[in-house]
Parts: C-alpha cells; structure tokens; sequence
C-alpha cells in the first residue's frame, strides 16, 4: 500500500499538483476497496493483492492521457449522492451543487411544487431536488438518448420519481406549468477552449458545454421564452451562468419582464448564478 501511494503520488503530483492527486487517490481507493480515508490510513502497512495492484496501474495509465477519473469509475459525487457518469453527460460540478443549495433554501419548505429542470445530463439536478422539496413533481428534459439512459437509471438507483422527456429545447413545447424552471445549459464560449484543460476537451461531452461567440446566451434565451409561458403566477427561473455574460443575460432577462434578476455569487467569488420571478401577468 505505501509503495503503492508513493506510485501514485510521484507520477501524479506534477500533472495534477497535490490537492487534486489526494482527492484522486482516495477516489481510487474508495472505488476499488471501498475504503474512506481512515480506513486507507488503518491499512496503509498491508500489501495490496496483484490484482488491485493491476487495477491501480491500469486506472494510472488512464490518468496520465489526461481521462476524468470518475469516467474511470463510472462515479462522481453530487449533493451527498454517488451518481452514473459516463462520456454522455457532463462530470457534475461543485458549482452545480450549490445551485441546488439556492433553490432549496428558496423552496424546501413548500410542498408539490412542479419542477423543471432542461438540459438534465446525468439528472444530478433533477434528482438533487426531487429529493429535498417535499413532494416535488419533476420533469427533466435532454436531447441527447445516452445522457437520458445514464439519468433514468441515477434516478432509479436514488429512488428519485422523475419524469424524463426526450426534447429538443428550440423546438419542445411545454404542455405543463412550473412553479420552478431550472437549467444548467452549455454555456463556455468557444473562444475558451484554448484556455481549457485536456481533460474536458478530450473526454466531456462537447454539445453540452460549447456555445458560439457570437451568440453565447442562445440557450438562455430560448429558455426564457419557455418560461414566460409556462412559469406560474411568482415562479422561479434558475440559471448557472458563464460569468462572462452575467450583465448582458441579467438585463435581457429584466427586458423580457423578469422580476427581481438577482446574480449571485459561487462560492470561488464568481458571477455563476442568476435567479429571477416570472413577469406579472
């Protein structure tokens, strides 16, 4: 096991420096063993069978091409769950989780609400919220088939009861109203790509990240429509944004009607949220 750690360590430190390398290490460990952070401690003086040996070789080579390590485990954690992801969805974000913490702390005492969140991947919003609002009625759309296969099945091995529609965002009519609209949408400019690291490029799912430079906020904006008609009377519109275009996405969004555009803050200082109150009717 020590030999084992310092393998691991020396190969990795200089790609990943030495947060991230023990935040990865104890994802191999807990992924091949079961082991928490302790439990790898208690251990640390035991000799490792030839095959975990192998594994941890295997899952290294992996990581040294720049390969996510939860699309190695098939693993990534969200809001205290451990979901699915595979190539199909996007690796859930620490900032994704705190949104979920917004709406929660707007909403977690009201009961039946109906919720919508669009462009779900792996559904960890969906399932995150069907979870904490008491008796919530959640619907989460995607246009892509394999990111809808991996979210049915988080939701069914969470035991989260959630509607999953296969839809287009440009061309799906809403047929509901919601009292809560959220969306994660593609958002990163393709101007950033150069500034961006090998491991989302190479291996995260493109369509779900890029948008043009030269119409950065068309997601948002086709969201809102769908919102102006389908928000009911003082529902909620949420967003994780690209700070980027927090301004510009708060003031069209006030031009469209919207009440109370707040953007918030992440908790790294950034502009990555915006919550806003469906127009008067």
């Amino acid at each position: 096991m020590r030999e084992t750690l310092k393998k691991l360590r020396d190969a990795l430190r200089p790609m990943y420096g030495d947060r991230e390398t023990e935040a990865i290490i104890r994802i191999i460990f807990h992924h091949l063993k079961g082991w928490s952070v302790t439990e790898m401690l208690i251990h640390g003086q035991e000799p490792l069978s030839p095959f975990i040996i192998s594994e941890v070789d295997k899952i290294l080579q992996r990581l040294l091409k720049h390969e996510p390590i939860q699309y190695i485990t098939g693993e990534a954690r969200f809001h205290g769950m451990e979901m699915k992801v595979t190539p199909d969805v996007l690796i859930p974000r620490p900032e994704t989780d705190e949104l979920v913490d917004i709406i929660v702390g707007d909403s977690g005492n009201k009961e039946d609400l109906k919720v919508l969140d669009i462009a779900t991947g792996s559904g960890c919003i969906a399932i995150a919220l069907a979870r904490n609002l008491p008796f919530a009625h959640v619907t989460a759309t995607d246009i892509s088939d394999g990111a809808l296969k991996v979210a049915r099945e988080n939701a069914s091995n969470l035991r989260a009861n959630i509607d999953f529609i296969h839809a287009d965002v440009f061309s799906w009519p809403p047929e509901s109203c919601f009292d809560i609209i959220v969306s994660n949408p593609p958002y990163v400019d393709e101007s950033e790509k150069k500034k961006m690291e090998k491991n989302v490029l190479d291996y995260e799912p493109a369509s779900a990240l890029f948008v043009p430079d030269d119409n950065p906020l068309i997601y948002y904006k086709r969201i809102a429509d769908i919102a102006v008609k389908s928000l009911s009377d003082n529902g909620r519109l949420y967003f994780e944004i690209n700070p980027l275009h927090a301004s510009e996405l708060s003031a069209f969004l006030t031009g469209k009607g919207f009440e109370n555009v707040e953007v918030i803050r992440d908790s790294y200082g950034r502009q990555r949220f915006i919550k806003t109150t469906a127009p008067s009717k």
